[in-house]
């Protein structure tokens, strides 16, 4: 299920994708306006099916994530960060099985 959040107030959204189980596994940055965070998470959906999209990193602290891009190279989602190498490839699986077919709720 996609999550599209507004900033109370503002014209500032943002999505999350989160598993069956109700985890976060990918946000999105913020966007200026909804139609724009609506692309985002259309561009998620088609491109989360495709390995290459995923940019696998090790941040400074050792932990792992991912980023999914779209085909122009611009980040469309950032995973949360994982203590192995294991749980981030999961985290990717997840999206990827997820993703495509997730409704989208307005909160």
């Amino acid at each position: 299920m996609f999550e599209l959040k507004n900033k109370e107030g503002s014209n500032n959204f943002h999505f999350t994708l989160k598993a069956k189980n109700g985890q976060v596994i990918l946000s999105s940055e913020v966007y200026n306006s909804k139609a724009a965070a609506v692309n985002g998470i259309a561009s998620v959906q088609k491109n989360a099916p495709e390995d290459g999209r995923y940019e696998r990193k090790t941040a400074k602290d050792g932990k792992f994530f991912f980023n999914l891009k779209a085909t122009n190279g611009q980040v469309i989602g950032s995973s949360q960060m994982y203590s192995s190498e294991s749980g981030m490839e999961n985290g990717i699986n997840s999206v990827k099985e997820n993703a495509p077919g997730a409704d989208t709720k307005e909160i």
